[in-house]
């Protein structure tokens, strides 16, 4: 597990104390370790569930605060571009938190403590495993600290790309644009997905990504820009 040093240094960057360190210790363990192990092994995996929920109840009730005169469609824009695994992963390599993952043989040389996926899977174990030491009282303070800069960065709501091309297609009377797995390849940690977008008329655009929604975001942004170019 987290050797003392490590784990101190690691909290001193959250600059928060685990009553827990046993909590701690899980929400940095790959999932992967389950089946590497004799007996049972506490992953990160049940951490993830609770920290998404905990970081979504907690952004929610930031943004009602921060943007009062904001309607619901607003709110759940920036709502939808802070909670995103993209986020999560920011979050967690701008902690290094990468670095104190523990994890497979097989992983290691994967390169996984780099990998979007699993850095953001740990940042949400974080989460969970500050909610179940210290409540939301731990995890406000942690979800400010470390989103702050990222919701700064988008003075407006932010739009992304697949609801920009929907509403193009919308304000043209076309059909909502339709998206479709073309094909999905490398390892379960490691996954590329491959995303098809079509808008009726013009020609379908694919792109890959770590994850669908990554894949969908491009593949629409790219069509997006083809628009553009046409225009």
């Amino acid at each position: 597990m987290t050797g003392m040093p490590q784990r101190d240094r690691l909290s001193e960057v959250l600059d928060y104390t685990f009553s827990r360190p046993d909590l701690l210790d899980q929400a940095l363990t790959h999932s992967s370790m389950a089946q590497d192990r004799a007996g049972r092994v506490h992953t990160n995996e049940r951490l993830e569930f609770l920290g998404d929920r905990a970081l979504g109840l907690v952004v929610a009730e930031w943004l009602y605060n921060a943007f009062p005169a904001e309607e619901e469609g607003a709110l759940a824009r920036r709502f939808a571009s802070l909670v995103r695994r993209e986020s999560l992963a920011e979050v967690a390599s701008a902690l290094d938190l990468g670095s104190h993952l523990v994890l497979t043989a097989a992983d290691e040389n994967a390169a996984a403590r780099a990998n979007p996926g699993v850095l953001a899977d740990a940042c949400e174990a974080l989460i969970g495993a500050l909610f179940l030491d210290g409540g939301l009282d731990a995890v406000r303070p942690f979800v400010e600290r470390h989103w702050t800069r990222l919701l700064e960065a988008d003075i407006e709501p932010p739009r992304d790309a697949k609801t920009s091309l929907q509403e193009w297609a919308q304000g043209r009377g076309l059909p909502l644009p339709v998206y479709r797995e073309i094909d999905r390849k490398g390892p379960p940690h490691e996954p590329v997905f491959t995303m098809e977008v079509r808008v009726s008329g013009h020609e379908p655009v694919r792109a890959q990504g770590s994850s669908k929604r990554l894949a969908e975001q491009t593949a629409a942004q790219e069509l997006l820009d083809m628009i553009a170019d046409d225009d």
